[in-house]
């Protein structure tokens, strides 16, 4: 197993470590320290991964970071009722370039989520997403990528890649993986009306701050739905985080980004989640805190996964069938969860990206909307882009 690109946890904090109750989550995961090396992982469902490359920043100017503060909360917490093994795999140091760094954090990935374990991903800067993204190109035909941030990201894709362009690169770089790219919490006033327009002429998915913070569980579909979900610590309102982290008065609040990171973890799709963008500071108690509360959450529902996606035995769902003007829809409803799915009919004598009937995460307001004559928005753009 390839993992040459890690450095281990640095000896300071795990000094701090031992100091611990020892029912704390510090002292019950798997760390890859300089005295034991890398720990064994084959019974790990989770694994953390820093990555200390923020090149590609806009605003790089040469700084340096590390994650012991991150690590010094999360240790300090205490697990849930939870009976996944966690293993913590230290560092990647910036290599001699950036596409350096990709490649290991590329190949690291690559060997965890066929491995089946979780790879949870502490960044630098949010164009490590695109890494990520590459690392499924030998896994699966089609990735759904969520991006949990204010800005879109498209940039403009002929110049080098940075951490607001990345999702340019990421659709127009072969090979061509990408089927759904979602963004919650955007700004409308952080981004271009051409990137809003673009957004919307791909059918890509795109929720307003002001939507998620009405109604937090517009969310959990999404999720539901995602492989990839990347979130970019600037989509935080600045009274919840530290001075280097402040980027704007509006965002999701503390208990908000709990939730976001929750509804991840409880994804049966999600097979790597990472958080960027940290910038620490002197007062930085308080954002290290709230990324060690969000690995919490997101491991808390990597715990609570239910397996009610599998439609083949007929007690475990209901199937309901709407008629509109236009198309007849069919939803189904887990009996254990009570989750929906719409389904997304194959087309013939179209080269269709899903090949089958696909069923689609969607809401119980999706399904009264349908009984109501009005086509779910996530419906229609899927449909759609299968079209393309």
């Amino acid at each position: 197993m390839n993992f040459n690109f890690l450095a281990p946890v640095s000896d300071a904090i795990l000094a701090h470590n031992e100091l611990l109750s020892p029912q704390a989550l510090g002292r019950k995961i798997k760390i890859h320290s300089s005295q034991n090396g890398i720990p064994d992982i084959e019974d790990a469902r989770i694994a953390i991964i820093g990555v200390l490359e923020s090149r590609n920043d806009v605003n790089y100017i040469g700084e340096t970071f590390n994650f012991n503060e991150v690590r010094k909360s999360f240790y300090s917490l205490y697990p849930g009722s939870w009976d996944t093994i966690i293993a913590d795999l230290g560092d990647i140091n910036k290599g001699e370039t950036v596409e350096d760094t990709y490649f290991a954090l590329k190949e690291i990935l690559t060997i965890l989520i066929q491995k089946r374990i979780i790879p949870i991903i502490l960044g630098g800067s949010q164009d490590l997403t695109y890494a990520n993204y590459r690392a499924y190109d030998s896994l699966i035909p089609m990735v759904n990528v969520v991006n949990v941030d204010s800005r879109f990201d498209l940039g403009d894709s002929s110049k080098p890649i940075k951490n607001t362009s990345f999702v340019g690169k990421i659709i127009l770089d072969q090979p061509y993986n990408l089927f759904n790219y979602a963004t919650i919490g955007y700004q409308t006033y952080f981004n271009s009306q051409e990137e809003i327009d673009l957004m919307e002429r791909l059918y890509f998915e795109a929720y307003r701050l002001g939507d998620v913070s009405n109604d937090i569980t517009v969310v959990e579909p999404v999720m539901r739905d995602a492989n990839i979900v990347s979130i970019d610590l600037g989509v935080i309102k600045a009274s919840e985080v530290s001075l280097k982290q402040r980027l704007s008065p509006n965002g999701l609040t503390g208990k908000e980004i709990c939730a976001v990171s929750r509804y991840a973890g409880i994804s049966n799709k999600v097979s790597s989640f990472g958080v960027y963008e940290y910038k620490p500071s002197h007062d930085d108690e308080i954002t290290s805190m709230l990324i060690a509360q969000m690995l919490w959450y997101f491991i808390e529902g990597v715990n609570c996964r239910v397996k009610d996606d599998v439609f083949t035995n007929e007690n475990k769902y209901q199937k309901y069938t709407t008629l509109t003007d236009s198309e007849e829809l069919i939803f189904y409803k887990a009996t254990d969860t009570g989750r929906w799915w719409i389904e997304i009919p194959f087309l013939i004598n179209i080269n269709n990206k899903l090949k089958k009937h696909t069923l689609l995460p969607c809401t119980h307001k999706d399904y009264m909307d349908a009984c109501e004559n009005k086509i779910p928005n996530r419906w229609y753009k899927a449909y759609q882009k299968n079209n393309i």
